[in-house]
């Protein structure tokens, strides 16, 4: 089975507002509209694939939303989290299909040996989880990371400087992700000067 990686970039205090509110705004109300339809069109896509569970996706949102949960294990939770990120967010940039996701932990090895601290390490911030407490999905997939958006600069330097003597099979992951995050980097000084909040970096395995 292969993982898909995605990252995505927005201000995830808009998210945790919308989830924690007792009473939504307008604007609030019509941005939950948008995530329901998304969480509507997983479920019949889950539906199509035969993997639909005892719990929707909308359903695990109305939980999520009353923050009472019904299952102590279940991915639904986990994509109708993904949803409300997905519609607050930027568009998604492919990170591309991973056989294994325990490579990331090789590459975490091949860092640390380069001196490149656990704090920017691609596993600290890519399996780390939401910022809000949820039940478990109950497998290695799906799960979701999270890096603040001032920290890129730093993973991308920390990247740059140890490229070159980097094994060649560990290079072209490292390469990727300092690539990537140096653009996140530049975009996040760029909104910053024009007083945007784009604070958090998103990942999302699938």
């Amino acid at each position: 089975m292969s993982h898909h990686l995605q990252m995505s970039t927005g201000d995830m205090r808009t998210v945790v507002r919308l989830l924690t509110t007792v009473e939504p705004t307008p604007e609030q109300q019509r941005m939950l509209g948008i995530v329901r339809e998304r969480c509507a069109r997983t479920d019949a896509r889950f539906q199509e694939d035969g993997r639909d569970g005892d719990l929707s996706v909308r359903q695990a949102l109305d939980e999520l939303l009353d923050g009472t949960y019904s299952r102590d294990t279940d991915p639904a939770y986990l994509h109708a989290f993904h949803a409300v990120v997905a519609c607050h967010f930027s568009d998604v940039t492919d990170l591309g299909w991973w056989r294994r996701l325990s490579w990331f932990s090789l590459v975490d090895d091949e860092l640390a040996r380069h001196g490149v601290p656990f704090d920017l390490r691609p596993s600290s911030f890519l399996f780390n989880g939401p910022p809000l407490r949820l039940p478990h999905p109950g497998g290695i997939a799906p799960s979701v990371g999270r890096l603040p958006a001032p920290r890129a600069a730093a993973v991308a330097d920390a990247y740059e400087a140890v490229l070159p003597r980097l094994d060649p099979e560990y290079a072209q992951t490292v390469g990727r992700f300092a690539e990537v995050l140096r653009f996140e980097a530049e975009e996040w000084e760029s909104a910053r000067r024009l007083g945007q909040t784009l604070d958090t970096i998103f990942f999302w395995c699938s």
